[in-house]
């Protein structure tokens, strides 16, 4: 029996990408792809990414991996909803991937202003800073619930078994949602 996915987001490309800053040559690399996950009711979605062309194959197969490990995601809808607002979209839960800015308290570009980079379920996934500060705010990190990252976890192995980097690795600030795959 074939299930029908609730659709959460059925952009075009185009719709998806405006307002953004980013520079023509960047959208240009950019592609968008349709998602299936569950989510923490156990039903079934299609959410979208934006993401670099140059990852897609990657990112089709890790959400093919999480819909087959029923790995639950609350949402996976492109910034523009959040009218480009990572705090909005962290807020929300939100798993995202492009969005056009800077590496929060510096001027450098994040992996995610090329669309190299992927956000999941940053409520349960938080970035925990070096003075204790937590985003989003009111987040908090136990590795037992359903929906969270860990060292260990299977997405995690399969990300880093791609090349990618994780958040949770970093020296710092530990960024449990974040995953990028440098150029």
């Amino acid at each position: 029996m074939n299930i029908v996915p609730i659709i959460d987001s059925a952009m075009a490309f185009e719709d998806a990408v405006a307002g953004t800053k980013a520079p023509r040559e960047v959208i240009d690399s950019l592609c968008l792809v349709n998602v299936q996950h569950r989510t923490f009711e156990g039903q079934l979605h299609q959410g979208q990414l934006i993401i670099h062309r140059g990852i897609a194959k990657d990112i089709i197969e890790i959400f093919e991996l999480i819909e087959q490990t029923e790995f639950p995601l609350a949402r996976v809808i492109p910034l523009v909803k959040y009218k480009w607002s990572d705090d909005m979209s962290m807020a929300d839960n939100n798993t995202s991937a492009f969005n056009y800015r800077v590496v929060m308290g510096t001027e450098r570009l994040s992996h995610h202003a090329y669309g190299r980079a992927v956000d999941i379920n940053p409520c349960l996934n938080p970035v925990i800073y070096e003075n204790g500060r937590i985003d989003p705010s009111g987040a908090t990190y136990i590795p037992e619930r359903p929906g969270t990252l860990y060292a260990s976890h299977a997405l995690v192995k399969e990300f880093i078994a791609r090349g990618w980097r994780w958040g949770g690795n970093f020296r710092s600030s530990v960024d449990y949602h974040h995953f990028d795959k440098p150029a």
